[in-house]
């Protein structure tokens, strides 16, 4: 009885989701939440970057917001940081998202967020995400929708630490985001959760930018604990303990203190 019940169980986990079926190749023709509605792009003219449908949502909480897009272009020869940013999950924080963010001489924050590409009304469910039930979308958008909608309306702490990169490396890395920004416009592919994740996805631009200088082992395979596994690769650019470049980097109480800062994204850095 026990065998047929666990048969059962598993065989209902297996069945396909709303609009999803085993035998689907990864599309991006459904239909999205309005935050993931449209793909971002990027048009490369030399020593400048075009990026198309760059997100800046105006958030009345977590879950309402008026989402906005627009085009922002970047001088490559202005590109002057990389962060790496880290959100644990407060109740497993062995779990974590991750994220990048470059920054620019003329003031400009580009941040990259790689998520689970909603439809309306879809919500994160783990063994969705090893079962080929999601796609994987690469959001780029300003800090004050992708940094302030963690710190300030889903009240997660997040730990912002600025990469020890030289200004080519710097360029690599950013350059090697908007090549697979570009391939998933084209080429969608499923999101997994062991092998095609955030922290996955980062780890690989930022290895390709730095030679391999990041081993990949338990620290990314737990994302929550990525931040130690680049601080002991020598990634981060601090000389401090790794518990006080850790306190240094927690950048929720500036967010929400310089909240409506036209310099939102040099505040929380301060």
């Amino acid at each position: 009885m026990r065998r047929a019940l666990l048969a059962a169980a598993v065989a209902t986990a297996l069945l396909p989701g709303p609009g999803c079926t085993l035998l689907d190749r990864p599309s991006n023709l459904r239909d999205w939440s309005p935050d993931q509605a449209v793909l971002p792009r990027a048009e490369i003219d030399g020593r400048m970057v075009v990026v198309h449908q760059v997100r800046h949502c105006t958030y009345l909480d977590a879950d309402t917001y008026v989402a906005h897009y627009d085009d922002r272009a970047y001088d490559l020869e202005q590109l002057e940081s990389v962060d790496f940013i880290l959100v644990p999950f407060g109740n497993l924080p062995a779990v974590a998202h991750t994220m990048l963010s470059f920054g620019f001489a003329d003031g400009q924050y580009l941040c990259l967020s790689i998520e689970i590409r909603r439809e309306k009304g879809e919500q994160y469910q783990f063994l969705n995400g090893i079962l080929n039930r999601y796609e994987l979308m690469y959001v780029l958008g300003d800090e004050r929708d992708l940094v302030k909608l963690r710190t300030n309306y889903r009240n997660d702490d997040v730990y912002i630490y600025p990469l020890r990169v030289s200004r080519d490396e710097a360029r690599a890395i950013f350059l090697d985001v908007m090549d697979r920004v570009n391939t998933l416009a084209q080429r969608p592919e499923f999101y997994n959760t062991f092998t095609n994740n955030c922290t996955t996805n980062v780890l690989a631009h930022l290895n390709r930018g730095l030679g391999g200088r990041i081993p990949y082992g338990l620290g990314i395979l737990l994302p929550g604990y990525a931040d130690r596994v680049l601080y002991d690769a020598g990634v981060i650019a601090t000389d401090l303990p790794f518990v006080e470049a850790r306190r240094r980097a927690w950048a929720s109480g500036p967010a929400r203190e310089f909240a409506e800062s036209p310099d939102f994204s040099q505040r929380i850095r301060r």
